[in-house]
């Protein structure tokens, strides 16, 4: 029985992908809505017109007194909740909320939901491939891959998801089984007032929650909850008790547990120190969740990562090329330079730049300085990354993805490896970061 009810109208704010995954679910539910969208052209309104052509749709400017005829606003995540349209409809006692809260309102089976500004795409996927591989019949989205209102099913016996802030902010109650936050660093500064402000919208994740996952590293991950509330913790260092870390011995690093070694960190197929660290975070919230621990140890083996994550995407001439195209922030990037650059024998030819979001750079220059030869730049701030590197390091200046490549390829030594690692949104000269990858990857082909 569906926790909504019938009797209000709503209006879904937003023709996304997330927007039309309301459409569907509200029209399932026998709810009266309608639609609106400031654009002119939506990306899925030829779906809606055709597969649900007796829905009112409106398109262009927010009108405030048709908002405020709705009981609630189910609002999309790329639109921000500081819309002045929308807040004049809050005063006036409309509640803003979203396609995750109801999620939470209706599904039945337990939920894992993982947010973080970095690798929360890589944990969820594993997490997901761990339930799996337990026989669990499990469903993985959310910001990841299918609209979360898509996966309800009572078939369904544990939920992955992946959250973004924007999708915490209309969320009231999660009530997962397990939550975390796995890191916070600067990101989507163009949408909050400030970091404390993005941070609390991440901390959302965790209200209801009845176990937590902590990142020992990153004191912003941990969360403000009662003393009764489990919380199992990750980290680099050493683990101990309802902790999972590393363990070294004879020169040999482990994945560990308590003070059990659990598997050699030279089975990983994903490299770097934050990979080792994606791997803990997952087996730390399989186990609070109860997935059999060797289960998930046979998973990590065979894992390779995902696209554009730290991927390998080739060698020329013993040089070694990376697509971190993922690394659409600050944090994301310190996290591929720092770990990818302690894994390799030679030094780091960086490739940087895009659309920087409203990010400050100068976390980049103390690793860039220590892990790379030199850095590429390119995009909409390169300028502004320049001027925060400073002279840590020779920085060249080109005007395509296609020069960064073949400028980083003369550039790099043997030993070496070529990471796109980018600290910036993509938007500025690519469809997204995928594209950007993909070129990328076609880039390093070209090479003689």
């Amino acid at each position: 029985m569906s926790l909504i009810a019938s009797d209000h109208f709503r209006i879904i704010v937003g023709l996304g992908k997330s927007g039309m995954s309301l459409v569907r679910f509200l029209a399932r539910q026998g709810v009266r809505f309608a639609v609106v969208d400031t654009r002119a052209n939506p990306p899925e309104l030829g779906t809606l017109r055709e597969q649900f052509p007796q829905v009112e749709v409106r398109c262009g400017d927010l009108d405030v007194e048709f908002l405020c005829r709705a009981s609630e606003l189910l609002v999309s995540p790329g639109i921000a909740l500081a819309t002045p349209a929308l807040q004049e409809a809050a005063s006036r006692g409309v509640k803003l909320s979203g396609d995750i809260e109801l999620f939470a309102r209706n599904a039945k089976a337990p939920i894992i939901a993982i947010t973080g500004s970095n690798a929360k795409s890589t944990v969820t996927t594993l997490v997901g491939e761990m339930a799996q591989a337990a026989g669990k019949k499990v469903a993985v989205g959310g910001n990841l891959g299918t609209p979360a209102l898509d996966l309800l099913s009572d078939d369904v016996e544990l939920y992955v998801m992946e959250l973004s802030s924007f999708q915490l902010e209309t969320t009231d109650q999660l009530n997962a089984q397990v939550a975390t936050c796995l890191n916070i660093s600067e990101d989507h500064m163009d949408r909050y007032s400030g970091l404390p402000a993005y941070h609390l919208a991440k901390h959302r994740i965790f209200r209801g929650a009845k176990q937590v996952v902590v990142n020992r590293d990153d004191a912003l991950s941990r969360p403000l909850i009662a003393d009764q509330v489990p919380c199992w913790s990750f980290g680099l260092g050493k683990p101990d008790f309802q902790r999972f870390g590393l363990i070294e011995e004879q020169g040999e690093k482990y994945l560990g547990f308590k003070f059990d070694r659990l598997m050699p960190v030279r089975e990983l197929k994903i490299r770097g120190a934050h990979n080792q660290s994606n791997a803990l975070a997952a087996l730390a919230l399989g186990h609070a969740a109860g997935l059999p621990m060797q289960v998930m140890l046979d998973t990590l083996k065979e894992f390779p990562g995902l696209a554009h994550r730290c991927q390998w995407v080739g060698e020329r001439n013993e040089v070694g090329y990376y697509d971190d195209s993922k690394a659409t922030n600050v944090g994301a990037a310190l996290a591929a330079i720092e770990g990818l650059g302690a894994d390799i024998q030679g030094k780091l030819v960086l490739i940087a730049g895009g659309d920087g979001k409203g990010a400050d750079f100068s976390a980049l220059r103390q690793p860039v300085a220590r892990f790379c030869r030199a850095v590429v730049l390119l995009g909409r701030d390169a300028e502004r990354l320049a001027q925060a590197l400073g002279d840590a390091v020779p920085l060249i200046q080109v005007k395509t993805l296609a020069q960064a490549v073949q400028r980083s390829a003369e550039l790099a030594e043997p030993g070496d490896a070529v990471l796109l690692s980018p600290a910036c949104a993509s938007l500025d000269m690519f469809k997204n970061f995928e594209e950007r990858g993909r070129l990328f990857s076609q880039a390093v082909e070209a090479l003689n």
